[in-house]
């Protein structure tokens, strides 16, 4: 099952890879060339396949539990001021993505989308201490009854896309869709001080799945 952010590359890589191979097949005499050309096409069709892969996951909804919108690994849990909603001090749980984890962004709570909101800015490496403030963005909040989770995406040097479906006023279910990074990038959320968090440093988490604190 693929994303449907991945629809359109994934057709053009699939007439791309008939393209060339069909040239080479027609043009070029050598069978080792051919076989040669075919491989290493093969591993980038490949590659852009898994990128938009878009695996079910079950995610277990309880409003007393925050999981991670995105598959990757924890790179960052301190306090820190959060400028742009809250404007107090939070725990940043943050989380970064390699080409090859999944990129789809899932909502880490249910709840009513309060704010969202694009940046334009940087591509900075993705765990440069500046990206969260100074990269391309996106800032998400969703509310419930019991707690308030900002989370943002954040582009990083080859993420040249940020799409985000979350828009204030919409009712959201932990663990749906509510974006899709393309490329290598990384998202930091956003907890009350004193929230428990379940995750530690350089931990895996799965998007939707893996719960990384409890509220």
């Amino acid at each position: 099952m693929f994303h449907k952010e991945g629809y359109k590359i994934i057709s053009v890589a699939i007439v791309v890879f008939l393209g060339i191979n069909v040239a080479s097949y027609v043009s070029i005499q050598s069978k080792e060339w051919q076989l040669a050309i075919f491989v290493i096409t093969l591993v980038f069709f490949i590659l852009i396949l898994q990128f938009f892969r878009n695996p079910k996951r079950k995610t277990v909804v309880d409003d007393t539990t925050v999981v991670a919108p995105v598959d990757g690994k924890v790179v960052v849990i301190e306090e820190v001021l959060e400028n742009e909603h809250f404007k107090d001090k939070r725990l940043q749980v943050s989380i970064f993505m390699s080409p090859i984890n999944v990129h789809v962004t899932r909502h880490p709570i249910t709840g009513e989308v309060v704010f969202s909101k694009y940046h334009p800015g940087k591509y900075l490496v993705a765990w440069h201490p500046k990206a969260s403030e100074e990269n391309e963005r996106t800032t998400v909040v969703v509310q419930n009854n019991l707690v308030a989770i900002l989370y943002r995406q954040i582009a990083g040097a080859l993420a040249k896309r940020i799409v985000n479906y979350a828009k204030e006023g919409e009712k959201v279910i932990q663990g749906s869709d509510s974006g899709f990074i393309k490329f290598g990038s990384r998202v930091d959320v956003f907890l009350p001080i004193g929230t428990q968090v379940n995750v530690t440093l350089n931990q895996k988490v799965k998007g939707g799945e893996s719960v990384i604190a409890s509220v």
